[in-house]
């Protein structure tokens, strides 16, 4: 029995696992402190975790959510309870990465965006704002994939 494909599926989801959590960290880090993507690249390239992450996807990301920041903050708003700027750095950051995803890879299925986002912001979030995460991105995804999602 041929295993390769299976391992390569493995691999890849590990490899963008990686790309996302180290684009969260990031993205806080430039929301933060507005230092230059370029610059949080390269320096990302130094992590010890760096080998673990497909890093083209980690610097597509990167680079795509900062570019596109005031577009994507336009799109999650609707959803949210409050001002972008009052939503917890970290689960911005989330919210952002996955808002992308739902928006420019349509390779992503929306189920593994949200899960993703949800795993990321219950580690690295306040406490409970993995359901926020999950239920504003819920939202998103039946408007932004509606041929996926079943929604309008």
């Amino acid at each position: 029995m041929n295993t390769a494909p299976v391992r390569s599926s493995r691999a890849l989801r590990h490899g963008r696992h990686w790309a996302r959590r180290l684009a969260l960290q990031a993205l806080y880090q430039w929301d933060l402190a507005r230092q230059r993507p370029a610059e949080i690249v390269a320096q990302f390239a130094e992590d010890d975790n760096w080998s673990r992450a497909d890093t083209a996807y980690f610097g597509e990301l990167v680079r795509g959510v900062t570019a596109q920041a005031d577009a994507l903050d336009a799109r999650i708003a609707p959803y949210l309870d409050r001002p972008m700027a009052e939503v917890d750095p970290v689960e911005r950051a989330v919210l952002r990465i996955a808002t992308y995803e739902l928006l420019h890879r349509l390779d992503v299925p929306f189920r593994v965006v949200i899960e993703e986002a949800v795993s990321l912001a219950a580690k690295f979030g306040a406490e409970g704002g993995h359901r926020f995460v999950n239920g504003v991105l819920d939202r998103l995804a039946r408007e932004l994939r509606p041929f996926e999602t079943g929604g309008s």
